[in-house]
């Protein structure tokens, strides 16, 4: 494992390259970021000298891509990997493998895996991130002014306070709070309020590119719809790049352009929003997408439960990672790992049966009599 990260990550500085211009011709848009075979990797250490007995495969081999201006979703089950994912690309975390490709607003394309820490500071700027829990993520004994103006001082060097004070005041008006409320302290605020603070303190710097870590898991639902409009709003006004990890597809369906499904740190399926909510090519989303609540009295839908747990990142199965618990499953999917394969375009599946199943997605719901919700081969 440690040859296999220092032979990936042995440069500490990477040269400009390219994005991939079979990914960039799809659609004439810029690429903003490309993650290819992203791997994270936790060791397991057991006895007095912590002696390295195994790895928890937290990602393994993660690969999408994110246009300039869009929403890209990445959704699964607790414990898949979404925020490690999340944390990798922003160099929270080191990366143990693979390549995650960022396109600067210069123009110039670096590998941020590569780069050191020193490298890493002026790339801040362009990439910020907004966490899960608006309590947890504000220091308490600091108020407005100094939490949402702390990225201009370290970050941008501003040590004029009143400048810092002004850019605070602007901030707090973008996201719909009032500029007095800067000398307050975070346990003045609701929830909402907070999650309000904590966007305004990730667009200090005027990032291209915000990773949502479940924004508003921890809100209300009359406040996450508050909150989802703001980040739809705040997109359009600065042409933002969401990262939007997430467990609730409804709130998925509602912001994202497309969606990327994580089962055990693997990619299983990538499509536009609409294509993977009606017509899902991998049992895994077709089950997920059968435990989403219909808006219709008259449409009874029958949930597609799944048989067993989800497999240990530690142990993961032979072949297919979801192969003991799809009823889809041959005996090719218990030996041979499925290929990244495009089924439609700019849809992508890793499954061995994906051509030839029929499965029913959340759309096809209304569409259909009482109890017959349910996935067909």
């Amino acid at each position: 494992m440690n040859d296999e990260r220092a032979q990936t990550m042995s440069s500490p500085q990477f040269p400009p390259v390219p994005l991939s211009s079979s990914v960039a011709a799809q659609n004439g848009r810029d690429l903003l970021l490309e993650v290819n075979d992203l791997k994270k990797y936790f060791p397991i250490k057991e006895g007095f000298v912590k002696k390295i007995v195994g790895f928890v495969r937290a990602v393994d081999q993660v690969s999408f891509h994110i246009y300039e201006g869009e929403t890209l979703g990445l959704v699964g089950e607790s414990g898949c990997g979404k925020t490690t994912t999340a944390r990798c690309i922003l160099r929270a975390i080191d990366p143990t493998a693979g390549e995650i490709l960022f396109r600067r607003g210069s123009g110039e394309v670096v590998n941020v895996a590569a780069l050191s820490t020193g490298e890493m500071r002026p790339l801040r700027r362009e990439m910020q991130m907004i966490f899960q829990d608006p309590y947890a993520s504000l220091n308490p004994r600091m108020t407005l002014l100094d939490i949402v103006g702390e990225p201009l001082l370290v970050v941008d060097g501003v040590k004029n306070r009143q400048e810092r004070q002004d850019r605070v005041e602007e901030l707090l008006k973008l996201v719909g709070l009032r500029p007095e409320y800067m000398q307050r302290y975070p346990h003045a605020f609701s929830g909402g309020q907070r999650q309000r603070i904590v966007i305004a303190r990730a667009l200090a710097l005027n990032p291209r590119f915000v990773v949502a870590d479940e924004p508003v898991s921890a809100l209300d639902v009359s406040v996450q719809a508050q909150v989802l409009n703001l980040l739809l709003k705040l997109q359009q006004e600065l042409n933002l790049t969401y990262l939007f990890v997430a467990h609730d597809l409804s709130v998925v369906k509602h912001i994202c352009d497309r969606v990327a499904v994580m089962y055990v740190g693997k990619i299983a399926e990538t499509a536009p929003t609409h294509n993977l909510f009606f017509t899902p090519k991998h049992p895994y989303t077709a089950a997920l997408m059968s435990a989403v609540p219909v808006a219709n009295p008259r449409v009874r839908a029958r949930m597609t439960p799944l048989e067993g747990d989800v497999p240990s990142a530690a142990k993961p199965p032979s072949g297919c990672y979801f192969h003991p618990r799809c009823r889809f499953a041959v005996d090719v999917c218990k030996t041979d790992a499925p290929a990244w394969q495009e089924i439609e375009p700019g849809h992508f599946v890793s499954c061995h049966r994906a051509a030839e199943l029929q499965l029913v997605g959340i759309g096809d719901a209304e569409l259909l009599t009482p109890g017959d919700r349910v996935l067909t081969p």
